[in-house]
């Protein structure tokens, strides 16, 4: 059967990795969650003190970046790919708020940019890949066959994030989170680097009044007709 590439972007929250993950493991494709590279390197700046009163020594990290290793590799017991920095399993670290807070101005750093961006291309280049983050489709793989722009309102997405800490054990307020969510907005469509823009053959899809089960479906459907040449 024909593999293509599946480039999902969107803003933050919207539920881009569960539905990259849905997609992949349905189609047996690899699933590659480019947020988490850079929230990784945002962990790693931290560990290092490159990071003080929420400002970035962008030299430093610069600098180190060729110290900076990270991997998937899939937990046996969940079939989830978890990430490792360096060697170490760090999935949990990286889903902090405090690294939500900073990941935005460490992945405007067009170094950091250029990094990751080339090890993602290597990642997908023989497509058969889902691909999610910020600049899938605009820039890692413009290319792609399938590409879809997910959005939903700020409110929405600040509760689904605020769930999902709270679920995780973290102390937070809805209204930080809905302060980091729409914080993170901002950085992320003004950055200078790759700023978040739907790709002109991007397909829309707002998700704030679908539930995981309709939107997997839909989006789906358009996989599996863009695989047959139907679209």
């Amino acid at each position: 059967m024909k593999k293509i590439t599946i480039a999902i972007d969107g803003f933050s929250s919207t539920g881009k990795s569960t539905l990259a993950k849905q997609l992949a493991d349905w189609l047996d494709y690899i699933y590659v969650d480019t947020g988490a590279m850079y929230r990784a390197v945002t962990l790693f700046a931290m560990q290092k003190g490159f990071i003080e009163d929420a400002k970035v020594d962008q030299g430093a990290l610069e600098n180190a970046l060729k110290d900076i290793s990270i991997d998937f590799k899939k937990n046996e017991s969940s079939g989830v790919a978890e990430v490792f920095l360096n060697g170490t399993n760090v999935e949990k670290q990286i889903r902090t708020l405090e690294v939500s807070a900073l990941v935005s101005p460490i992945s405007a750093i067009s170094a950091v940019r250029t990094k990751l961006v080339s090890q993602q291309q290597k990642l997908g280049q023989n497509k058969g890949v889902v691909m999610d983050g910020r600049d899938i489709a605009t820039v890692v793989f413009p290319e792609a066959e399938l590409k879809i722009f997910l959005d939903a309102s700020a409110p929405t997405r600040a509760e689904r994030r605020y769930k999902e800490l709270i679920a995780n054990g973290d102390e937070v307020s809805l209204e930080d989170v809905l302060n980091n969510v729409v914080e993170r907005d901002h950085i992320d469509s003004t950055r200078k680097d790759s700023p978040l823009v739907m790709a002109k053959d991007a397909i829309a899809i707002d998700n704030s009044h679908m539930n995981l089960e309709d939107q997997f479906h839909v989006i789906l459907q358009l996989a599996k007709d863009r695989i047959a040449g139907r679209i």
